[in-house]
């Protein structure tokens, strides 16, 4: 079973910028699409982008497209959420997520088998 961790959540003004890590324990590596998820309270889990297994494709919500970029290093197994320009409504728990069946980048939720634990992302206005 891949385990994904995940990294540097914590509390922003408005305006300001957090860089998220993820990191997978698969020793073979991550050759699969990986996406970035959050659900604030009283809300569904969202998708928030996705990057294709080899980073040459990206995808993201509306919501965050200009603002955020998703990137990945194959070889450490690690995949980042780069956050700049941070809004209030940001804040929520962001999920690192597999999709192991799928190469290409993707944002549907059922695609994703591979979840971390979450971290707690708070923008304050």
């Amino acid at each position: 079973q891949v385990q994904l961790v995940e990294f540097g959540g914590g509390m922003v003004q408005a305006g300001g910028s957090l860089t998220l890590s993820c990191s997978a324990s698969e020793r073979t590596g991550i050759s699969y699409s990986m996406g970035w998820f959050r659900q604030a309270p009283g809300k569904e889990r969202e998708f928030v982008a996705s990057i294709s297994w080899n980073g040459g494709t990206t995808y993201y919500a509306d919501s965050v497209k200009g603002r955020f970029t998703i990137s990945r290093d194959n070889a450490e197994r690690t995949v980042h959420l780069q956050m700049n320009s941070l809004k209030p409504e940001d804040t929520a728990i962001y999920y690192c997520a597999g999709a192991p069946n799928w190469r290409s980048a993707t944002g549907r939720y059922a695609n994703y088998l591979y979840w971390g634990q979450g971290t707690q992302v708070t923008v304050s206005s």
